[in-house]
């Protein structure tokens, strides 16, 4: 009976060991803290990939800003799981209700998964701020941050294959020719790499069950 238990401990722990492995896979990847919009702003946002191999659940993940304080931090809310390659964005909007209006003036997002937050303190200042991402154990699994916003640009940040910042692309503004060619820019004027994380930084070094040893991938 006893070995039964070990064993099924041993195989919870492996579990949560490897439940914690993919959770690491996921990272900010751009966020924007002053939409200028030519009189038509948006909601400040984030937007998270998951450069892992398998999909990620966000039941019960939390964000907050430059406090990195899961005390201080508000519930991610409108998007069930971030897909292996996948860019999601959430938006500041009370219920989600800013949400059909972001995707008008980002020109429909189709195929974006966009959900959202709100709440009080984790408005990003366009003076300078950060972003925080805990999952459902409490942990932070990612944080960036940031100076003063150039309106209407994002910050974009690229990560390198161990999921380090990559210092190329350390909170850069997204303007047209400095994160590739897929920038996107808004019928209102607003600059950012939306829905897409580029440069593609190589895929993190995820745990696997053969012996729980890490192996990275490109």
């Amino acid at each position: 009976m006893s070995r039964i238990h070990t064993t099924c401990g041993g195989a919870i722990a492996a579990l949560s060991l490897l439940a914690s492995s993919a959770n690491a896979s996921i990272r900010i990847t751009e966020a924007m803290s002053s939409s200028n919009g030519n009189g038509a702003a948006t909601p400040d946002w984030i937007e998270v990939t998951n450069f892992g191999s398998s999909a990620v659940s966000l039941a019960n993940w939390r964000v907050d800003d430059g406090s990195f304080s899961f005390a201080a931090s508000v519930a991610l809310n409108g998007i069930a799981t971030i897909n292996a390659g996948e860019s999601v964005i959430f938006i500041e909007s009370a219920a989600g209700a800013g949400i059909a209006g972001f995707r008008s003036f980002w020109g429909g997002l189709g195929g974006v998964q966009v959900g959202f937050y709100s709440g009080s303190g984790v408005g990003l200042s366009s003076g300078g701020d950060g972003v925080g991402l805990f999952d459902a154990s409490t942990a932070l699994v990612t944080q960036v941050s940031f100076g003063a916003a150039t309106s209407g640009s994002s910050f974009f940040w690229g990560y390198d294959a161990t999921g380090g910042l990559d210092p190329s692309y350390n909170g850069i503004v997204s303007t047209v020719g400095t994160i590739g060619s897929q920038v996107t820019v808004s019928a209102n004027g607003d600059t950012a790499s939306i829905g897409s994380a580029i440069p593609a930084p190589g895929v993190l070094a995820l745990l696997g069950l053969a012996g729980l040893v890490g192996r990275r991938r490109r």
